[in-house]
């Protein structure tokens, strides 16, 4: 048997002279599970609102998307498309075009980006899922409709159901300033069709429209401003995304889902580990207690340690058990912890216990949690190392002070 181990398991369990180091002790295990649950949940939530925002953006945002390096067009009716429609691994391609314009509706006017899409567009994103009011429907009757940002229909107070028009405005792109400004601008009127609702950048911002209808408002033949791409699920989306690169050079852009939203996803990834960082240092405060308690267990214990180096232990081994006893309280806790947070994890996952206060805005009514084995294996061994230092400290040098061991 392990001597040290057997001494320290028997310290931790044992009642002990003073009935204050007993408190001190629970006391000690108490605040690492706390801090420790505190992780598992606070991190778990935080994965599932990233989740959540990715899943939004994925209903939008291509898989693979492709725009000029320089420049806002290009005409997609190349041999090099061809290929790429053609690719091992390419399900859907979508020819997308985006443009500000200005939108009147009844009084009201708003600037927005349209949005000229294909009839592919759908297969490539999400979007047909995420209406909330009437259908995703860009043609009726061989007549072209528009489906609107919810944050749009808002401002501009557009109802489904009524008869007005929405008008749009654009700037033509060719041709002399005439001398009337009215005859410098196209306009075109449609009719919406549908609502949807992403989450409120996009919400705000887009009106989609057949991409016909784009190009007759915006002096366009057969340009595009992007090209979106959807993969099988199978493929290799990086192996892809090479070939698509090596294809058209360094005139386009070809970007993944990531790089379309870099500076989210960076924000969204700093953002967590700020967060364990700011906990890891809560959880190095309450380790503080751990010193606290070995402090006053070696003093209680001095007679123990005398009879132990009378039987010939040597001052390491008497180290290596208070060591081991700081660290079994860190364990002690750490395993508490990470039962007790998994369980609230898993309840809050399971039945939404801890509603969202948010008044119908919001499209889920609870937090969102998403576990994963990898954080709390994180925490585990940050939770470890900080109890080992905690024990470390006192066993170092107050034994040295107290009880001159070396």
């Amino acid at each position: 048997m392990n001597l040290p181990f057997y001494i320290a398991r028997r310290y931790l369990i044992a009642k002990k002279s003073q009935n204050v180091i007993n408190i001190i002790s629970g006391i000690s295990v108490i605040g690492v599970a706390v801090g420790t649950m505190a992780l598992v949940i606070i991190l778990s939530v935080f994965n599932g609102f990233d989740d959540l925002i990715k899943s939004l953006y994925s209903t939008f945002d291509p898989e693979i998307k492709i725009t000029l390096s320089e420049g806002k067009t290009y005409s997609p009716v190349l041999p090099e498309f061809e290929r790429i429609r053609n690719l091992n691994g390419v399900q859907y391609f979508s020819e997308v075009l985006e443009e500000n314009v200005l939108l009147r509706y009844g009084d009201r006017q708003y600037i927005a980006t349209l949005k000229g899409v294909d009839e592919e567009f759908s297969n490539v994103t999400g979007i047909d899922t995420m209406i909330v009011d009437g259908e995703f429907e860009l043609y009726q009757q061989n007549r072209p409709y528009a489906v609107v940002g919810q944050g749009v229909a808002y401002y501009l107070g557009i109802g489904l159901n009524f008869l007005n028009p929405l008008n749009i405005y654009s700037i033509r792109r060719t041709g002399n300033i005439p001398v009337n400004p009215e005859q410098a601008i196209n306009r075109k009127f449609i009719f919406p069709s549908g609502v949807f609702s992403i989450e409120q950048e996009h919400n705000v911002k887009y009106v989609i429209t057949p991409i016909t209808f784009a190009r007759d408002l915006l002096g366009y033949t057969d340009e595009v401003s992007a090209v979106e791409i959807k993969l099988f699920p199978d493929a290799d989306h990086d192996k892809v995304q090479e070939e698509i690169r090596s294809i058209l050079g360094d005139e386009y852009l070809v970007q993944n889902r990531n790089e379309q939203n870099e500076l989210f996803y960076r924000i969204m990834k700093s953002e967590k580990w700020a967060i364990f960082f700011i906990l890891t240092f809560i959880l190095i405060v309450a380790s503080f207690n751990i010193i606290g308690s070995l402090t006053m267990l070696i003093l209680d214990k001095k007679e123990d340690i005398n009879t132990l180096r009378s039987l010939g232990a040597s001052n390491s081994l008497i180290r290596k058990i208070f060591l081991l006893e700081g660290w079994m309280i860190s364990v002690l806790g750490a395993i508490l912890g990470l039962i007790i947070g998994s369980f609230v994890a898993w309840l809050q996952a399971e039945y939404g216990m801890i509603k969202l206060n948010s008044s119908g805005s919001f499209i889920i009514d609870a937090y969102p949690v998403v576990y994963k084995l990898s954080d709390v294996f994180k925490i585990f061994l940050t939770v470890l190392l900080i109890g080992l230092l905690a024990a470390w400290y006192p066993v170092r040098y107050i034994s040295k002070k107290f009880l001159v061991l070396s």
